[in-house]
């Protein structure tokens, strides 16, 4: 069908898919437990396994608002990168002294991640393909340079430098200019990876409850109680609000807002709700959500294939500060997103906020502009969902409660390889375990805040139009962009 008079499905396409499981039921009645895990994502279901691999005989329970895998974990782009700190340089100019540990820690994580898949037969199309980021604009290629003289004075092992031709007889584009092949990086179906990850979580004891919304916490003494009440079941799995979004409360947790249908009297708590608001009300400021829009195409056709290539089935990002990020999936269908990240005022989160037509036309426009073999390919589906971001573009942990609840939140676009490895430090910090990873400065430090409103939207507007700026100025950033590479609050992607 000629693109121009396709209708896209507007759910995201790994969540629509025929081997979605049937949602679980909504938690009723009060239940006991060892740890509480509040959101059904990549955060919340590593945290679950994990506490249940390391003591057969902890129970554990999963509260999810919506359906597991329904908000970030099953609606991204299924990149698994070794990186925890979003980047080499990202994570070279915050913590420059212990770069080389977090290296060794993040490729570590990969490997057990690939373990863990196989030791509980997940079938999520893992793939070992490595990224391959490529250069657009002449400027692009020197800040690609600089990516490996930063590794090669870190005494990390550096990505592969292509030229321009080398670039192109992996993954043909007219805009490609040169690249870097970064083979630490994986592919996923991040739905089927979700849907995975529950399923070993039942065979391990947990207890999963979907379509149940926590509303309050409060301190009990020995134990932490969550109040829950029962959200209507959308449709299959093409919905969701998301990881369990908390609204409401008093003093420094949130509190209820109505009636409930359960609760959970729980030892621990771990809180993985991603750009939802915490249930520690204190942590709210540190974060804000920002709307990622994607394409999918149809599946290529075998000339539009020759023509690309793509042999290697790399994930492929451009060097842009406003950057693209593309991949295949198993079908032979091309994934284009990124680029256009959008705020609502207020840290809006609404399910219409996930269609965007203007995005979706830009981001049409520049796929075919980089791939004109697919000028006339048919769009299969288009979405959006909210991120967690933060001002340092890595996640951040703490607790609350005395010790009895930890949190993980700030993944920026990069969690579906690091919430292992975040979901393994809310567990120590719940255990008040001294491991490598608690003494981490990265881990006992948390980002700077983001102002409140109005200012908020304005900082980030301004952010935005100067990031764009830069893209368009050879790279070069304004006073306001310096401005906050001084403050050490990123905004470089």
């Amino acid at each position: 069908m000629p693109a121009d008079v396709h209708h896209p499905r507007t759910v995201p396409y790994w969540l629509d898919s025929p081997s979605a499981p049937s949602p679980s039921e909504a938690l009723v009645g009060q239940v006991n437990t060892d740890l509480a895990v509040v959101g059904g994502g990549f955060s919340g279901l590593w945290t679950a396994l994990l506490a249940k691999e390391a003591d057969p005989g902890r129970d554990v329970v999963v509260l999810e608002s919506a359906t597991i895998g329904s908000a970030a974990s099953g609606r991204n782009g299924g990149f698994v990168a070794a990186s925890l700190t979003h980047g080499l340089p990202n994570g070279a100019a915050r913590w420059p002294h212990e770069i080389g540990a977090l290296h060794r820690m993040g490729l570590a994580n990969l490997d057990e991640l690939e373990k863990s898949l196989a030791q509980h037969g997940i079938e999520a199309s893992f793939e070992r393909t490595g990224e391959l980021t490529v250069a657009t604009e002449e400027w692009q290629l020197d800040a690609l340079l600089e990516v490996v003289e930063l590794a090669a004075h870190h005494g990390i092992d550096a990505p592969l430098v292509l030229d321009a031709e080398q670039v192109r007889s992996r993954i043909s584009s007219p805009r490609f200019l040169g690249g870097l092949l970064d083979l630490s990086t994986a592919l996923v179906d991040p739905a089927r990876l979700a849907w995975g990850l529950m399923a070993a979580c039942r065979r391990m004891g947990v207890r999963v409850y979907e379509h149940s919304h926590v509303t309050g916490m409060s301190d009990e003494g020995a134990t932490v109680l969550l109040r829950t009440r029962a959200t209507g079941a959308e449709p299959g799995r093409e919905g969701g609000a998301g990881d369990a979004p908390a609204v409401g409360g008093v003093s420094d947790v949130g509190g209820p807002d109505g009636g409930t249908a359960g609760s959970v009297r729980a030892r621990s708590v771990a809180l993985c709700t991603n750009a939802f608001p915490s249930l520690v009300r204190r942590v709210r400021p540190f974060v804000v959500p920002v709307y990622d829009y994607v394409l999918m195409t149809e599946p290529l056709r075998d000339a539009q294939r020759r023509e690309i290539g793509w042999a290697g089935r790399e994930g492929l990002a451009d060097a842009g500060n406003l950057f693209h990020y593309s991949r295949l999936t198993d079908d032979g269908r091309i994934l284009w997103g990124g680029y256009d990240a959008v705020y609502h005022y207020g840290n809006a989160i609404r399910p219409e906020l996930d269609q965007r037509p203007a995005t979706f036309a830009l981001l049409r426009e520049q796929l075919v502009d980089t791939f004109p073999a697919l000028r006339d390919v048919a769009i299969s589906h288009q979405w959006g969902g909210v991120i967690d971001t933060c001002t340092r573009f890595s996640p951040f942990w703490g607790t609350a409660l005395a010790g009895k609840v930890a949190y993980v939140l700030g993944y920026t676009g990069l969690g579906v390889g690091a919430s292992r490895f975040g979901a393994q430090v809310v567990l120590d910090l719940l255990a008040g375990a001294d491991t490598e990873r608690t003494r981490l400065s990265m881990v006992r430090r948390r980002p700077i805040p983001f102002p409140p409103e109005p200012v908020r939207s304005a900082a980030i507007a301004l952010t935005r139009r100067s990031i764009a700026r830069a893209d368009a100025r050879g790279g070069r950033r304004d006073a306001w962009l310096r401005t906050l590479d001084r403050l050490g609050l990123g905004f470089d992607s």
